[in-house]
């Protein structure tokens, strides 16, 4: 299996993408994002690119993957709504949009626990809007990836490690709520649902422990 990973430098991409290098089941990892993803080895490619919105139709460095996952984003807070508005609708959409061969590929979202057309804050809805978006364009399979609590992988150096692991000392009873991941099952998922496929769109964190394992 050939995968594309966005925000590679980030808590969940480097996470899963960390877990896919070590997978045997993955032929190759192409990381896409605004700087280097600060890892080396012999199955990852990178596509460093300051404005995702500048990867075209038709590029050949994106042409043989299997699946896309796509865990580029800002948080909400503090960030303006049009800035919003862009990072988490606008350069997923035209992500999704610009991949060839969609009949063939899977295209994983992560809009992350919460997303909901229904919901009453504002990232919520964009996010929301996001995922129905890319479900509609045709892809073998689509997905809306909602994690919540994840333990890093080991070797991980983004920023928001430290913060994570914080929250370790609750993960023995969020586990048991089938709310906590480790990177290794997000990476396990991806791969059984590209293969797979699934039965709903919205991936719940107990979706992905029950197709991590």
């Amino acid at each position: 299996m050939k995968a594309i990973i966005t925000g590679a430098t980030g808590y969940v991409g480097e996470g899963v993408l960390l877990a896919m290098l070590d997978d045997p089941r993955i032929e190759k990892v192409l990381s896409i994002s605004r700087r280097p993803c600060g890892h080396s080895h012999p199955k990852l490619e990178e596509i460093v690119i300051p404005d995702l919105m500048d990867l075209k139709e038709g590029d050949v460095r994106i042409k043989g993957y299997d699946v896309v996952f796509f865990a580029a984003g800002i948080t909400s807070v503090g960030t303006p709504k049009d800035v919003y508005q862009v990072i988490s609708h606008d350069i997923p959409v035209h992500m999704a949009s610009i991949m060839p061969d969609k009949e063939k590929m899977t295209f994983i979202y992560v809009s992350g626990a919460g997303t909901s057309d229904k919901g009453r804050q504002h990232w919520q809805k964009v996010k929301s809007s996001t995922e129905r978006e890319i479900d509609a364009m045709g892809f073998r399979h689509a997905f809306g990836w909602r994690p919540m609590l994840m333990v890093p992988y080991a070797g991980q150096r983004s920023r928001q490690v430290k913060a994570q692991k914080v929250t370790l000392v609750l993960y023995p009873i969020v586990r048991l709520l089938g709310q906590y991941n480790s990177m290794r099952e997000m990476s396990n998922a991806v791969v059984n649902v590209t293969e797979n496929g699934y039965r709903k769109f919205g991936i719940s964190p107990l979706d992905i422990k029950r197709l991590g394992r």
